[in-house]
């Protein structure tokens, strides 16, 4: 039988995945962990044992001695999508920087107006990828260095991880500094010579974007110091106690140290807690005179009043508050415009704005809101194009009928 590598078409890939979703899922779940064995994954796999084969054939498990584990390649999928990964990819920052470099490099020297739309095209995805690996690597570290500090029980081990973390925030810190250069110095007049305002629009959503990155970086990095520091003042104290604790068991402690002074110069009530004393009435007064029984009435009716105060209470409902109110509000059915769009052979937003079989007054701005559900809900039957144009402020893509 030929092991393949590989699937061939994407959707083998996907019916694959979706037939083996439980299996898949509680492997992802058990990833650091050798749990599962073979027959353990027959139960959950699809067609059983078959479908175990068939997971090993094309390298979406591995067998390790007599367990079944996930291949490297979809852990690290299922975690990036999932945002569950621990380790911090820069590299991926690195590469994607180079990537741009080259891109506008290609841009420059082609003088084919087709290849170098495609450059340009290129030039925008890995913008817009670089500002996502960033980000992704600002959450990762963020979360990585609270669990670490939170849930690492090794002192050293913890401190070792997060001087680690700390390497990797100054690396994120640097490629952020050499993308803001690429974009604002060494590749600037690029930028401005294309004339192109959807890149215009991306260089400027990125330099924010990057902006903000850094500026979480410099809380990262104060937050980084301040466990490293906590994590010396507890190596300290942990010392401290085992020494005290040693010349206790020596019976040194007293002549060794000077506790006592140290004991005798604090005051320790305020850890104490608060005593409650009570005052008793006298019973022979109170067999003595009716004086007594009227006054132990009057408190007791006082507190009564003071617990049901007028001011309390909320004033009574009137017949018109209790009458029932209807809300009516009127929905447009997206599905019914959509429908009404794939037959009309227009582009989606040209048809939105004169469409006039609503039903209903429809202001302009929720024919934007209408047009972005559309455009969202059935991007599987739309064909979205790369040209844009713009309308007032808004601009937006040319979106059409995949019937067409």
């Amino acid at each position: 039988m030929e092991i393949l590598s590989h699937f061939q078409k994407l959707d083998d890939l996907i019916k694959c995945l979706d037939n083996n979703k439980a299996l898949l899922k509680d492997m992802f779940a058990h990833r650091k962990s050798l749990s599962f064995r073979r027959d353990e994954a027959k139960e959950l796999a699809y067609k059983h044992d078959e479908g175990v084969r068939y997971l090993l054939q094309f390298g979406v498990i591995r067998e390790n001695g007599d367990f079944l584990e996930l291949e490297d390649v979809y852990i690290k999928f299922f975690e990036e999508v999932l945002e569950v990964n621990e380790e911090i990819n820069v590299a991926s920052i690195k590469q994607s920087i180079d990537s741009l470099n080259h891109s506008i490099e290609f841009f420059r020297l082609e003088n084919n107006p087709t290849k170098k739309q495609n450059y340009l095209n290129d030039i925008k995805r890995m913008l817009r990828t670089i500002s996502l690996n960033i980000l992704r690597n600002v959450i990762d570290l963020k979360r990585n260095i609270d669990n670490t500090y939170k849930n690492e029980p090794n002192y050293a081990v913890k401190k070792k991880k997060l001087e680690i973390l700390e390497e990797k925030q100054r690396d994120i810190e640097l490629f952020i500094k050499e993308s803001e250069s690429v974009i604002k110095e060494k590749h600037a007049p690029v930028f401005l010579e294309t004339m192109d305002s959807r890149l215009s629009d991306i260089v400027t959503d990125v330099t924010y974007e990057l902006n903000e990155a850094s500026h979480s970086l410099i809380e990262l990095r104060r937050q980084i110091i301040q466990y490293l520091n906590l994590i010396e003042y507890q190596n300290m104290l942990v010392k401290k106690i085992q020494k005290l604790k040693h010349l206790k068991d020596q019976l040194m402690l007293e002549s060794s140290t000077d506790i006592k002074s140290k004991l005798s110069d604090i005051d320790p009530l305020w850890l104490e807690p608060r005593q409650k004393t009570s005052l008793k009435l006298s019973l022979n007064n109170m067999r003595e005179s009716d004086d007594w029984l009227d006054f132990i009435r009057k408190v007791a009716l006082g507190k009564s009043r003071n617990r049901f105060k007028k001011g309390n209470l909320a004033d009574p409902l009137n017949q018109d508050e209790l009458q029932q109110e209807v809300e009516r509000q009127v929905v447009i059915d997206a599905g019914d415009v959509k429908n009404a769009f794939l037959a009309s052979g227009d582009n989606l937003f040209h048809f939105i704005m004169n469409y006039s079989n609503y039903g209903v007054l429809m202001e302009e701005e929720q024919k934007l809101v209408l047009f972005c559900q559309i455009a969202t809900q059935f991007l599987s039957e739309l064909n979205v194009s790369d040209e844009y144009r713009r309308y007032k402020n808004y601009e937006y893509p040319m979106i059409y009928s995949k019937q067409n």
